[in-house]
């Protein structure tokens, strides 16, 4: 049987647990895609230089390496649940209250720089949170069609309704995304503290444990699997690259392309559409594969979309490249999210996902400022360029690994479930 009672399959019950984290996870997607569009679009409203814009990034970066790993300590402590609605609880009103504030007329740049890192803060221990609470509520061999189903709904809402959602919410306001958002961390609070599942079951800690302890604990045990070393190797590559692009990319559409707001929120519905692909057709590619090669191919792929990107100055080309950049990025994130929880050893995912994570992230606010020194030396399209080097040195991280797959069974979500050597 499932943890929640149902038949075991290879694909997620959409009763009970799982369709209600599904629905929190959407209303998130949605809200925080307001958010995150708006910010920079705000950010350009109150100052034209490209290293303040690229701060903002890095400020909601930066609390990944203060706090990632006791948050992922916290994690594997606490109900997963309860950590997870009152996060989220905590986000409605810091949001709620800058929508105040900006419709109040004091919005600055420090205002920005200030929400961005308390979000990320809260976040180290909702993301830890949820990786941990999935398992709980799915089979093992659904967990990979689980989190495509919940990062494909997550991409639907943010790109395709959030991000385009931005241009009309702001014809009411410059504090009308952010009201939102706080409205939509509510409704998802609310569906997460209806859970009804058992408390976690975890063994004794033992006598003297600390919070330092257990999070080297889990330090080790990722250093421990070389599939997984690894994929943190590539991902945190990747990352620095992805810092520089983010926080950017506003410029990069509405400056160097000259295609104002409309084509920026063209730009995120285009990598959110091929995000929506990954999804779906991931699975194929991992059923011929095997886990481990399809990230190796998607970060080959992504490198080509990037260099496409930075070269050809056309909105038209540059839409297409970041559709085929979301969709490999899809295949990337499912995939890497289901090696982690397959491969954490029983009461360590919380600790495994936050090193994993804090790793992973932790250059992704230099690459934030170093994307905006880029662009303002060498001119907006300079941080593409800069990202497509990045993800060439993740590929070759992750090269060494790719033999690890071997592939066994039937698919799961489209996946053929692989074990790869430790």
């Amino acid at each position: 049987m499932a943890p929640d009672g149902t038949a075991g399959t290879d694909r997620p019950a959409w009763r009970g647990g799982f369709g209600r984290l599904w629905s929190a996870a959407v209303l998130s997607g949605f809200g925080d895609a307001l958010r995150t569009a708006a910010l920079p679009l705000l950010a350009v409203s109150l100052t034209d230089d490209p290293l303040l814009i690229a701060s903002v990034t890095a400020c909601g970066h930066l609390p990944w390496i203060l706090f990632g790993l006791l948050g992922g300590a916290v994690a594997d402590r606490v109900d997963q649940r309860r950590a997870m609605w009152a996060v989220d609880t905590a986000r409605a009103l810091l949001v709620g209250g800058f929508a105040v504030a900006v419709a109040l007329g004091h919005a600055s740049i420090g205002l920005l720089l200030a929400l961005a890192f308390a979000l990320t803060t809260l976040q180290t221990l909702f993301d830890n949170a949820a990786t941990a609470l999935l398992p709980a509520l799915v089979e093992p061999q659904a967990l990979g069609s689980a989190n495509a189903r919940l990062l494909t709904g997550q991409r639907v809402a943010g790109g395709l309704l959030g991000g385009p959602a931005v241009p009309l919410l702001l014809t009411a306001g410059a504090a009308a995304p952010f009201a939102a958002n706080a409205a939509t961390c509510l409704a998802a609070a609310a569906l997460v503290a209806s859970l009804r599942i058992p408390g976690p079951e975890r063994p004794p800690r033992p006598a003297g444990s600390t919070l330092r302890r257990e999070t080297a604990e889990g330090l080790r045990a990722l250093g421990r699997d070389r599939v997984l070393r690894g994929l943190c190797a590539a991902t945190a590559l990747c990352n620095v690259g992805m810092g520089a692009l983010v926080a950017t990319l506003v410029i990069h559409v509405t400056g160097w392309l000259g295609a104002g707001t409309r084509g920026y929120a063209a730009a995120l519905t285009a990598y959110t559409a091929g995000s929506l692909a990954g999804g779906v057709a991931g699975g194929r590619i991992v059923a011929r594969l095997g886990r481990v090669r399809t990230v190796l191919l998607a970060g080959t792929v992504q490198t080509a979309a990037l260099v496409v990107t930075g070269v050809v100055r056309s909105l038209p080309v540059a839409v297409a490249a970041l559709a085929v950049f979301g969709l490999m990025g899809m295949v990337w994130n499912v995939n890497t999210t289901t090696l982690m929880q397959q491969r954490s050893p029983a009461g360590m995912l919380g600790r495994i996902s936050a090193a994993f994570r804090t790793l992973s992230v932790a250059g992704a606010p230099l690459g934030a400022v170093l994307g905006g020194a880029v662009a303002a030396a060498w001119g907006p399209n300079g941080p593409a360029l800069l990202t497509a080097g990045f993800f060439v040195l993740s590929v070759a991280a992750l090269t060494p690994v790719r033999a690890a797959d071997v592939r066994v069974g039937t698919p799961d979500d489209g996946v053929t479930t692989t074990h790869a050597a430790r």
